[in-house]
């Protein structure tokens, strides 16, 4: 069951790649991007906004970078199935939903406009934080809680006593 969960965060990071690669390339190129669907037609406007870059780099790039190292973490737990690399999955997936909760925000209250590209990788997060956190689970076995109730109580230091008279 934790190899489908893997497959499937390897397959949301290749879709947040191409999404986050798509609205990149738009920026670079100067092209406005495809977004004529009902009323979220705000794409350009998200995409061209002041809150779009940070530090001076598109935020698309940081997405890109992003999937991909969520990519890059998925495919090696394929391969070395460890503990460490599906903690690490968890963390870094966790910081996404943070970054996608925080950017729908500037989207709703500063903004004021809707992205369709920016929404659907804040639900590949959202979908990949899920999986990534029922690959494992946090919460410990009975047999890695602590110890500390279960150490045999130490007997005070034997000290002989002094002869009687």
């Amino acid at each position: 069951m934790k190899r489908i969960g893997v497959v499937g965060i390897l397959i949301l990071s290749f879709c947040g790649v191409a999404n986050a690669t798509y609205i990149a390339q738009s920026r670079i190129s100067g092209t406005p991007l495809l977004c004529n669907i009902q009323n979220l037609s705000g794409c350009n406007i998200v995409a061209n906004s002041q809150y779009s870059q940070l530090f001076g780099i598109p935020l698309a790039e940081y997405g890109v970078l992003f999937y991909g190292i969520l990519f890059v973490l998925a495919a090696l737990e394929l391969v070395l199935f460890d503990r460490l690399l599906r903690r690490v999955l968890q963390g870094v997936s966790f910081a996404g939903i943070l970054a996608s909760l925080y950017f729908t925000g500037v989207q709703v209250f500063l903004i004021g406009a809707f992205c369709r590209y920016s929404h659907a990788s804040s639900l590949i997060a959202l979908f990949i934080i899920i999986l990534a956190s029922l690959i494992e689970p946090l919460n410990r076995s009975k047999e890695q809680h602590s110890f500390v109730g279960n150490l045999p109580k130490e007997s005070p230091p034997h000290l002989p006593m002094p002869p009687v008279s």
